[in-house]
């Protein structure tokens, strides 16, 4: 019995510095794109394990990243891996073992959700610059946004990959109203007429791919810019100002009303204060 009870004693505490020594599993595995830099990410609790980063696309063989092989960080930059780009892509994140004595153990991996960077890769906000060509006619001027592919030596933008799939979306209104109006340009240099002449309109601009899902269809959007124009001072006058202009208009009545009361009562006491004047008739004696 004794010996029983100290082998069933020494394989509960085997069995508890097995499972704190248990590799661990990649968790949380996603991805993360913007411009096409793709980058997979995962969590995983504090060891000296480390991760090896394999991937595929539509089902084909695995391949191991070279810039992803044992390494201790939990993200991967997968961006010049991705190719072609246009295709539907799996990772598969391994745990390396930490010693010899692990490599006969089943080492834990988890995929990821499959990706296609083409049509899932987020599009950052572009800089443009809006120019007035004559009264009521604008010219909008956006520069595509760049990524980090350099073929032959050359940085590529988001125009060079999506070519005629990226659009524009413009949005404008008219300086101090809240109707907004949009249009979609084909090319990074649009016109928009029919503008109140005279007046400032204020622009935003947007990434727009209409063969993309609903979610992905539309970047960020960009800074707003406004035109010179002739503005009402109510529009160029904040929320604050407005309220503090009609505070010391309410204020100014409020003391002229006030001081025409106190007039009215002075003069009234004035009034009851003085006798009244008698009038004498005089008398001709005959």
């Amino acid at each position: 019995m004794k010996i029983a009870l100290y082998l069933g004693v020494c394989m509960a505490a085997w069995t508890l510095t097995r499972a704190d020594d248990a590799a661990p599993k990649a968790e949380n595995v996603r991805w993360m794109s913007l411009d096409f830099k793709t980058i997979l990410l995962w969590t995983s609790p504090p060891s000296h394990y480390t991760f090896t980063v394999k991937y595929s696309w539509d089902d084909g063989d695995w391949m191991e990243s070279p810039n992803c092989i044992t390494i201790s960080e939990r993200e991967c930059d997968l961006s010049l891996d991705l190719e072609p780009i246009d295709r539907i892509f799996t990772a598969d994140v391994l745990t390396e073992p930490e010693s010899d004595e692990h490599l006969l153990d089943e080492l834990p991996h988890t995929y990821s959700p499959p990706f296609n960077p083409y049509t899932q890769s987020e599009i950052s906000a572009a800089e443009f610059h809006v120019e007035v060509l004559e009264e009521g006619r604008v010219s909008v001027l956006i520069q595509d946004p760049l990524t980090s592919f350099h073929p032959h030596g050359k940085q590529q933008s988001v125009k060079d990959v999506l070519k005629d799939d990226l659009h524009y979306k413009i949005s404008y209104y008219k300086s101090g109203n809240t109707g907004k109006r949009d249009i979609i340009s084909k090319s990074n240099r649009a016109e928009v007429s029919g503008l109140d002449a005279g007046q400032s309109y204020c622009f935003m601009v947007a990434a727009f791919i209409p063969s993309r899902a609903p979610a992905y269809r539309q970047g960020a959007w960009s800074m707003q810019q406004c035109t010179p124009g002739q503005t009402n001072i109510l529009q160029e006058l904040s929320l604050g100002a407005l309220v503090g202009g009609l505070l010391v208009i309410l204020l100014v009545l409020v003391v002229i009303i006030t001081v025409s009361v106190l007039c009215c009562r002075r003069r009234r006491r004035r009034r009851r204060r003085t006798p009244p004047e008698q009038n004498y008739q005089t008398s001709t004696v005959v």
